[in-house]
């Protein structure tokens, strides 16, 4: 064992010296060997990573014939090409539909098309654009949906089409095939070469640029998504041959919400984005062609206007139902309900309702029409049972206009309170910033967000006839619709390197300056200042209370805190006074008390509401209406334009009358919409800074003004005795 261990040892010893005595005798590599060897390994290595790169050959067209008549043929290209998409016959509203989607694509024109709920209309715009591209009807398509979230689900769709889609794999492998050999991996697009030359594809998020192949008609073709409030306008695309293209196709899929069809101000923005950027995105002397699938929300909102053929006959608007006559039997339908609502509380089924059905459907199938007989699910008999159904599922407002784009008529407003129609007409005939003859104070209020700052200034009459003299936000939005979630110009962004309470604070010290610190010129020459500036203290309080502590105009601004005080609450009149308290109706300035040194104002926000929207509801000429001015300082805007947004504002709340401590009591809820209420906040704010001033509603009694009793002195108190 050791001697084998010994030999084995002399072996090892002897092979390694004679290794070192070769390396030893071997010649050093010379500097240009070296070089050599660098740059065939640089050589092999390039050569590994363009064969990855390289896709290789197109595969041949599978159906030549199939793929020619589908090229001017929409409705073919849609059932050979998409037959799990659209799997059922087509309905009676779906074949014109088809007819001026190709009519649009082809020959260019505008087409919007309104049908229910789960027609396919989407996916007919979806289809369309593909068509557009792989045909090479248009090299530019742009998408455009409610918001670019929306328009990115779009984009979606039509690239797991070019990704999974055998039957475009057969017949477009120009498209198709290089799509498939990204294997998912969407960042290979910028290297991916054919032949050598790169593809110059794009699989972008937002945006996709299909492969440059020589003889495609595809190559180059572009689809670009966004947000119908987004980036629109300047749209355009260099292609590898160097010409540049812009769209020429634009689709339009459901470009308004809920909230956005019961505002006034964005149907107004979202119809003129239509009818000026998106048609205007061809360039100059170009026409574009259209498509645009929507839904109607409610009357007069933008997708009605848009269907409205004598409005905007250029857009060709078709409606259509998924009812066109409801049956005549209503008795029975009236039992089917009964039984339907029964069953679905307990079971969450209506197996016994159909069952009723089936044993009475020709009677309840009497004098219905429907536009797709094949529209219904598994466990229904018929497309009238499924129309049935939804009616009775869902509330019949949400059923007339979501499925038979007829919505029905819906009039939130109380019978006294103006609509933002009324308000808009409120106006007294003067400019942003003049003020009529008869006011004898000013007051502003500031309402404080994170986000900007909204500002008011009132002109008041002695018997409380109010004028809003002006309006705005610090910073100027620049803009004439704009909601406070999403402007563009922010307090941080006039103040950067701060923390929101240090732009809060930049932001009061620069609107202050701006109305405090200037004159505000009256009918008769004279000039006169605001006597009073309320601050929002609810949010922020430190800052604001330290801003109205510091602040040059201290002696005007004051921070206050609307209370929404309910029937079932303490009414402000009942709190205890205490001595050196300021008390009028229903607003109060405490003593100053606690770490902030600042005196403030609290007021009753229910009961300033009602008084203010009584003030607007009061005929123009008389005591104590509230009106607008008429327009701005060279402004072209009518005053509709001018003031739609600050009337929906105005218009943002309700009010609900409430019983409690044997009193009734408005109390004041935003509406289901939503919508901002900050101008509102500024108006109550402004009238009661004025009631704070002195300024009286005459015949308005003052329940919580004690009558102060006159002191005796006790002189009198003796002589009167004497004298009885």
């Amino acid at each position: 064992m050791f001697l084998c261990d010994g030999l084995l040892f002399h072996v090892k010893q002897k092979t390694s010296k004679t290794a070192a005595a070769k390396r030893r005798k071997a010649p050093a590599p010379s500097a240009a060997g070296y070089e050599r060897h660098k740059q065939q390994a640089a050589a092999r290595q390039r050569q590994q990573t363009l064969a990855g790169k390289e896709i290789g050959d197109i595969p041949p067209v599978v159906n030549p014939k199939r793929k020619a008549r589908a090229e001017t043929d929409f409705r073919f290209f849609c059932e050979q090409y998409f037959p799990q998409t659209f799997d059922m016959a087509w309905s009676r509203a779906h074949l014109p539909v088809l007819d001026k989607i190709e009519r649009a694509v082809l020959k260019g024109g505008l087409f919007a098309m309104a049908m229910p709920r789960g027609s396919g209309k989407s996916s007919l715009c979806e289809t369309a654009c593909l068509w557009a591209l792989l045909y090479g009807h248009h090299a530019f398509v742009v998408m455009i949906a409610n918001d670019e979230g929306l328009a990115g689900g779009l984009l979606d769709s039509n690239k797991i089409e070019l990704e999974t889609n055998d039957l475009i794999l057969e017949d477009f492998p120009e498209v198709a095939y290089p799509v498939r050999c990204l294997e998912g991996i969407h960042q290979r697009a910028g290297g991916q070469l054919y032949r050598g030359e790169r593809t110059r594809m794009s699989w972008a998020a937002g945006e996709v640029v299909l492969p440059t192949i020589p003889g495609s008609v595809a190559s180059g073709g572009v689809i670009e998504v966004t947000g119908i409030t987004g980036r629109i306008r300047g749209m355009k695309f260099k292609r590898a041959d160097g010409k540049q293209v812009r769209p020429s196709l634009v689709l339009v899929d459901d470009p308004q919400n809920d909230e956005s069809a019961k505002s006034q101000s964005q149907n107004d923005f979202r119809e003129r984005v239509l009818a000026g950027a998106v048609l205007g995105l061809a360039g100059p002397g170009r026409k574009i062609s259209g498509l645009a699938a929507i839904t109607v929300i409610r009357a007069e909102d933008m997708a009605d206007r848009i269907l409205d053929r004598e409005k905007h006959p250029e857009w060709q608007g078709r409606r259509t139902k998924m009812v066109y006559a409801f049956p005549t039997d209503e008795d029975l339908w009236e039992q089917y309900g009964e039984l339907w609502r029964s069953e679905i509380q307990e079971t969450g089924l209506f197996a016994r309702a159909t069952e009723f059905y089936r044993a009475h459907r020709a009677a309840m199938d009497a004098g219905s029409e429907v536009a797709w007989p094949e529209r219904y699910n598994e466990d229904e008999l018929s497309a009238i049972q499924n129309a049935m159904n939804l009616l009775l599922k869902l509330k019949p407002a949400a059923f007339w206009a979501e499925y038979q784009n007829e919505p029905l008529s819906e009039d939130e407003a109380d019978e006294d309170l103006l609509t933002t129609e009324q308000v808009v007409a409120k106006v007294n005939g003067l400019k942003a910033g003049e003020v009529p003859i008869d006011c004898t104070r000013l007051t502003a209020f500031v309402d404080v967000h994170a986000k900007a700052l909204y500002w008011q200034v009132c002109g008041w009459a002695d018997n409380f006839t109010g004028y809003v003299v002006d309006y705005g936000t610090e910073p100027d939005q620049r803009t004439p619709y704009f909601i406070l979630r999403d402007v563009r110009r922010t307090l941080a962004q006039a103040a950067p390197g701060t923390g929101v309470e240090g732009t809060i604070y930049a932001g009061l010290e620069r609107v202050t300056a701006a109305l405090l610190g200037r004159e505000w010129r009256r009918d008769d020459g004279a000039m006169m200042r605001v006597d009073r500036c309320l601050i929002d203290g609810n949010w922020k309080s430190d800052v604001v209370y330290s801003f109205c502590r510091q602040s040059p105009h201290a002696a005007l601004v004051m921070p206050s805190h609307g209370r929404g005080i309910v029937a079932s609450s303490i009414p402000m009149g009942e709190y205890k006074r205490k001595r050196g308290d300021r008390v009028g109706l229903n607003w109060r300035v405490p003593t100053v008390a606690g770490k902030r040194q600042v005196r403030h104002a609290i007021f009753d926000a229910n009961y300033w509401k009602s008084f203010v929207q009584a003030r607007l509801a009061v005929s123009l000429g008389d005591a104590g209406c509230l009106s607008l001015f008429s327009a701005r300082p060279r402004s072209r805007r009518a005053p509709a334009d001018t003031h739609r947004l600050i009337a929906e504002h105005l218009t943002a709340e309700h009010r609900v009358q409430t019983t409690g401590r044997g009193r009734t009591v408005d109390e004041w809820k935003l509406r289901a919409d939503n919508r901002d209420n900050h101008w509102l906040d500024c108006l109550v704010g402004c009238a009661v800074g004025a009631a704070m001033g002195g300024v009286v509603l005459p015949g308005l009694i003052n329940p919580q003004q004690r009558k102060r009793r006159r002191k005796v002195r006790y002189s009198e108190v003796q002589r009167a005795k004497a004298n009885a």
